[in-house]
């Protein structure tokens, strides 16, 4: 059986996976889902100073204090990018990585530079609009939610520190464990995750995936996505 480790997306937290978490761990999984600094019910702790470095910390803190290891760890949307670094620092903690329709960054890239130029404007002008300068307005939900999903999402959901976008990863090297990529085939407008499936297509220590649901599987498909990740946990055990 594996354990799962969740990196989260932007405007979310640990509470977006609650569907998951029964489901695993009605399979014989352990599930982790930690909330970042200054989102969900931390979000008391939110400055303009937390950004990408303290959500990595985030999670390397986690690891290190449960002293979990053999991990599988899960990256969705933005956590791609937390994960990625997480790889880096703690390698010997992580068994595989899995990119669910998830950023996969370079040395020296951030969010912002994986993103389309109006993209990343709108991001910036909402802050400096609506955000007090410093935070991003949450996203639009995919149109495929369920009127029950998108009540209890919206409750929830926090803007997200403009540094978290901003700030640019460092990697002292690629991960060098297995890697999977999970990519949602109900496309958003611009498609912007279809770059990481084709990479993950092309270069090698990489599997790629499909899945018919929308960005966020977790909440959509839940049974979908938690047979797949099963499925991959699997397949690179």
């Amino acid at each position: 059986m594996a354990t799962f480790v969740v990196a989260h997306g932007a405007w979310s937290a640990g509470w977006a996976w609650k569907k998951m978490r029964p489901l695993l761990r009605a399979a014989g999984h352990e599930v982790w889902t930690p909330t970042y600094t200054g989102i969900g019910e931390r979000h008391h702790l939110a400055t303009p100073e937390v950004g990408l470095e303290l959500h990595i910390t985030d999670i390397l803190n986690l690891l290190e204090f449960e002293d979990l290891r053999d991990i599988v760890l899960v990256g969705h949307s933005y956590g791609g990018i937390v994960a990625t670094r997480v790889a880096d620092r703690a390698p010997e903690r992580i068994q595989q990585l899995i990119y669910v329709d998830a950023f996969v960054p370079r040395d020296g890239q951030g969010l912002l530079d994986m993103a389309p130029p109006d993209q990343r404007e709108r991001w910036r002008e909402r802050a400096r609009a609506e955000g007090d300068g410093w935070r991003i307005p949450y996203n639009p939900i995919p149109p495929d939610t369920s009127d029950e999903d998108v009540a209890w999402i919206t409750k929830y959901r926090m803007a997200q520190p403009l540094q978290c976008f901003e700030q640019r990863l460092r990697l002292g090297r690629e991960p060098a464990m297995p890697r999977s990529y999970v990519y949602c085939t109900r496309i958003a407008p611009g498609d912007i995750f279809r770059q990481f499936a084709d990479r993950a297509r092309s270069e090698p220590g990489w599997r790629c995936y499909e899945i018919d649901a929308s960005h966020s599987p977790h909440v959509t498909a839940p049974r979908a996505l938690c047979a797949l990740l099963e499925r991959i946990a699997a397949e690179a055990g």
